[in-house]
């Protein structure tokens, strides 16, 4: 039996050739996109200061049982994201992702302490 493995996949790109219209609509939600509420979910959470810079950024977290999985989970996220935009008629370019397998991410000093107690998940 292998245990369940967590992926974390931030897709980034930039917005382009929005309209004065798209570009009202995404101010007027940046509240909900700041980058300080940022967190990482299976829908996939988005972030931006379009008044700023025209990037985004994307995270999402998805699972697997093998090592292998984490490129379908990335090519679920990438096309998650471009749905989003599409969906919504936003322009984007330069659409990259990056996914981080968790479990061969290095212990935290909290977890490592936890891991040495014998008190870790």
């Amino acid at each position: 039996m292998s245990a369940t493995r967590t992926f974390r996949i931030t897709v980034r790109g930039s917005f382009d050739g929005l309209t004065d219209g798209q570009r009202a609509e995404l101010l007027a939600a940046a509240p909900e996109h700041d980058l300080l509420r940022a967190e990482f979910t299976a829908e996939g959470h988005l972030s931006y200061d379009v008044s700023a810079r025209p990037f985004f950024t994307f995270r999402f977290v998805d699972t697997g049982e093998a090592e292998e999985d984490i490129l379908d989970a990335t090519a679920r996220a990438e096309l998650a994201a471009e749905s989003w935009l599409v969906e919504r008629g936003y322009g984007f370019k330069q659409l990259k992702s990056q996914a981080q397998d968790m479990s061969l991410a290095p212990l935290g000093k909290r977890q490592r302490r936890e891991a040495a107690a014998g008190t870790g998940a």
